[in-house]
């Protein structure tokens, strides 16, 4: 008989993409204060790959803490633009500067996923996505935050790559459930081996 699996996380998207994969997942939202916490890691300068994973995994053990038999997946993505980390718009005058400085550049998008058992991680993956912004004009970027808000203020860097934000992208290099915000290939791939879905 599979374990339960708890999906530490409110993302629709996150949850979808298990669900979709048929995978059976319970949600249970962490309550941890994210901003306090990457506030505290980036003072300490933190590397952005250790901050996702940290936020992952903090999630997760908050969650199974309190769900010893379960496994609990906990997610966080963070956005390093040359080591500094982008978090998700306060207003769309942020969205806006965010993506100025964006613009013309190259990023990374790093999908943390950990798994832990017992308050325990057990598991944990980092994937990584490079994005090139193209250089568009500010008319197009007014349009943009006018049809896409507040639907982007979730989101990292305000874009999704499903939705109109693909058009902000001369290239894409990585696996696209990365963008998503889980790295699910490799979230799978640990489930099978460990028993919990038909191999």
């Amino acid at each position: 008989m599979p374990q339960k699996l708890i999906l530490a996380s409110a993302s629709e998207i996150r949850q979808k993409l298990l669900l979709n994969a048929g995978v059976s997942v319970q949600i249970q939202k962490s309550r941890i204060d994210e901003e306090m916490v990457r506030a505290s890691l980036e003072a300490e300068q933190a590397k952005p790959r250790d901050v996702a994973d940290t936020l992952a995994e903090m999630k997760a053990m908050k969650v199974s803490e309190k769900n010893p038999d379960a496994l609990v997946l906990g997610c966080d993505q963070v956005l390093d633009l040359e080591g500094k980390i982008l978090s998700k718009p306060r207003d769309k005058d942020d969205a806006r500067h965010q993506l100025q400085i964006l613009r013309g550049q190259r990023h990374m998008l790093l999908s943390a996923a950990v798994i832990c058992e017992n308050g325990k991680p057990i598991w944990r993956h980092i994937g990584q996505v490079r994005l090139r912004m193209r250089d568009f004009s500010d008319a197009y970027l007014d349009g943009y935050l006018d049809r896409n808000w507040p639907g982007i203020s979730y989101c990292v860097g305000a874009y999704k790559l499903e939705e109109e934000g693909i058009r902000l992208f001369s290239r894409v290099d990585g696996d696209y459930f990365n963008v998503l915000g889980l790295p699910l290939l490799e979230v799978l791939n640990y489930l099978t081996v460990r028993g919990e879905l038909q191999s």
